[in-house]
C-alpha cells in the first residue's frame, strides 16, 4: 500500500480497539495500553524505521493531542490535515518525507568530486532548500537548481536560497539531460527508481549523489562518511553493477 495508507490503517485501528475496549466496560488506561501495543505490533510492516516509529507513536499522540487539556475541535482537525496535503502533495507521499539535508553534510563532497565553475547541479526534491545550501557550500561557482514538487516549499526554498533556481515539478518527469549533477535524500524505494532515471538520462561523466541511502545495485565510486554520521554516496555514470 502507497503510504501514509498503513499509518493510516495502523492509528485508526487502534483507535477502534480503544473505544471498543472502553464499551465493555474497562478502563481508559488499560484500553490505551492494548490499543497502543497493537500500534506497536502492526509496527513491524513499516517499511523503514521512520515508519516504524510514525506507526507506534500515531494513536499515543492523537491522543495526547484529543486530551481536555490540548482538545482540538473537529475543524482545527480539518484544518490541520488540509495544511498537510498542502505543503506535502499527495503524489509525493511516494518520495522521502520532509528532513532537511544537514548543513555540513556535503562538505567533503569536493575531495571526490571536481566540477568546473558553472557546472551545473541539481537538488531533486529540493523542499525547504537545506540541500542547496550544503551544496553551495561545497561549490560556491556552481550553478544550482532545485526541482521540488510542493508549491509552498518551493516558494519558502526561494526565499532562502535566492542563489540559486527553484521549480516546482515532479522529480521523475523533469529532464536531468543537462545536469553534471543529481543530489538526492530521498529514501530506499526511491534509490532503484532514480538509478534508472540517471542511467537513462545523465551525460557520460556525470555524478549521482546520495545522501543516507545507497543504490545497493551499483558499486560506488566513492562513500563519505558526513558529520552527522549520514553517509553519503557517489555513484559517476556509466554506472558499475554489482555481480
Amino acid at each position: 500500500m502507497t503510504w501514509p495508507v498503513p499509518a493510516l490503517l495502523a492509528w485508526s485501528s487502534s483507535w477502534l480497539i480503544f473505544k471498543a475496549l472502553q464499551s465493555t466496560g474497562l478502563s481508559e488506561t488499560l484500553a490505551l495500553v492494548v490499543a497502543a501495543f497493537w500500534g506497536g505490533f502492526l509496527s513491524k510492516f513499516g517499511s523503514t524505521p521512520m515508519r516504524k516509529a510514525l506507526i507506534v507513536l500515531g494513536f499515543p499522540l492523537s491522543m495526547l493531542v484529543s486530551s481536555s487539556s490540548l482538545h482540538m475541535p473537529p475543524l482545527a482537525w480539518l484544518m490541520l490535515l488540509g495544511l498537510i496535503v498542502l505543503v506535502y502533495p499527495r503524489k509525493a507521499w511516494r518520495d522521502a518525507p520532509l528532513f532537511p539535508t544537514p548543513k555540513k553534510a556535503l562538505k567533503h563532497l569536493p575531495d571526490h568530486i571536481t566540477l568546473l565553475s558553472g557546472a551545473r547541479i541539481l537538488d531533486a526534491g529540493s523542499g525547504m532548500g537545506d540541500g542547496l545550501i550544503a551544496l553551495r557550500d561545497a561549490y560556491p561557482r556552481a550553478d544550482l537548481n532545485g526541482l521540488e514538487m510542493s508549491w509552498p516549499l518551493r516558494i519558502l526554498s526561494a526565499l532562502r536560497c535566492g542563489f540559486a533556481r527553484i521549480r516546482q515539478g515532479d522529480i521523475w518527469l523533469a529532464d536531468w539531460r543537462s545536469y553534471d549533477m543529481v543530489y538526492l535524500f530521498q529514501r530506499p524505494e526511491s534509490m532503484p527508481r532514480a538509478v534508472e532515471k540517471a542511467e537513462a538520462e545523465l551525460r557520460r561523466g556525470a555524478w549521482l549523489v546520495s545522501l543516507e541511502f545507497e543504490a545497493r545495485e551499483l558499486v560506488p565510486h566513492a562513500m563519505v562518511d558526513s558529520r552527522d554520521s549520514r553517509p553519503v554516496w557517489i555513484y559517476q555514470v556509466p554506472f558499475k553493477r554489482r555481480g
